[in-house]
């Protein structure tokens, strides 16, 4: 065993065998619901900056970021099996962030969004540190 191995506080059952049910696949699916969720709601910014002030807002650089976000998006949440897709995730939360440039609106949507996906990076993290403590009911049936 290794130092790591043996540092690790297992529950009162052991460690347990893997899983039965991959519980990542989970966490996958919540992940690429919250990425349509979020490419729906960046979508909707273009209504926000073709009739705010006029359409003052409504520029083809705008609509165009506006809508490759979007869409980034939404191809994104058929990607999330891959290990690239973290980094993916944040890379996608920082371009939303960047539509500040574009609209406040889209900023603060951003702002929410980026919020849900701190809470679910800390679901996953504690996820895979359960799985490895041997704490899932599944490691054990």
């Amino acid at each position: 065993m290794s130092k790591r191995e043996e540092s690790i506080e297992y529950g009162p059952l052991g460690k347990g065998h893997d899983p039965l049910k991959d519980p990542m696949k989970g966490i996958r699916g919540v992940m690429a619901g919250t990425l349509m969720m979020e490419a729906i709601t960046l979508a909707l910014v273009l209504t926000v900056i073709l009739r705010v002030d006029n359409g003052i807002y409504w520029t083809t650089f705008n609509w165009v970021y506006v809508s490759a976000v979007a869409l980034a998006h939404l191809v994104a949440a058929f990607l999330q099996r891959f290990s690239w897709s973290i980094p993916m995730n944040i890379v996608l939360q920082v371009l939303a962030l960047a539509g500040f440039f574009v609209h406040p609106s889209m900023g603060i949507a951003a702002i929410i969004f980026i919020i849900v996906w701190a809470y679910l990076f800390y679901l996953r993290s504690n996820l895979i540190d359960r799985m490895k403590r041997g704490l899932l009911t599944t490691q054990h049936s």
